[in-house]
């Protein structure tokens, strides 16, 4: 009977660890390809110490959240513009149906921080895990998108370039 019962809290905490929703946080899989642009929308993203994607989750799309750590792009040629940041937990029931978006940026450690940065569309995706557990699920029908400076940025380059301008009217 002993055996029986230790038996049974083994199934039962096996399977609670496959409670949580997860996701195959990466923008080239099966369905999916998504390639993340540089500012200007041509050149693929390319890594630096300071250029990171993360995935950001919730029940619905007003209530996103970083979930998991933010993670670099992949290298030079096919691979620029990907990266492959592995199963995340978003924090949602297994098998439950949850929202999602990924928001890339660079030359800070936080997006908020970031002088350029970009977000793809906000997906609704049902997750993996769950009793009986489920494999992760793809960002199926996530788009490239393109980084973009932020507006102040694009405001101290022209007030910059009218200054240089007044500058050598004198």
């Amino acid at each position: 009977m002993k055996k029986l019962i230790v038996l049974f809290a083994c199934t039962v905490i096996t399977a609670s660890s496959f409670a949580q929703g997860t996701i195959n946080f990466a923008t080239k899989t099966t369905g999916v390809n998504a390639k993340i642009f540089d500012v200007g929308g041509e050149t693929p993203l390319a890594p630096g110490a300071d250029t990171f994607a993360q995935l950001y989750a919730g029940a619905s799309a007003d209530s996103l959240g970083a979930v998991g750590s933010p993670v670099s792009v992949l290298g030079e040629g096919k691979k620029a513009g990907y990266f492959k940041g592995g199963t995340v937990d978003t924090g949602l029931a297994g098998g439950s149906s949850g929202f999602f978006q990924v928001r890339a940026w660079k030359g800070a450690a936080s997006y908020e921080a970031a002088t350029a940065r970009g977000e793809s569309n906000v997906l609704s995706v049902k997750t993996g895990g769950g009793s009986p557990p489920l494999p992760p699920a793809n960002l199926v029908g996530l788009e490239s998108f393109s980084l973009v400076p932020e507006p102040g940025t694009i405001a101290l380059a022209i007030l910059g370039a009218a200054a240089l301008f007044i500058r050598r009217r004198k």
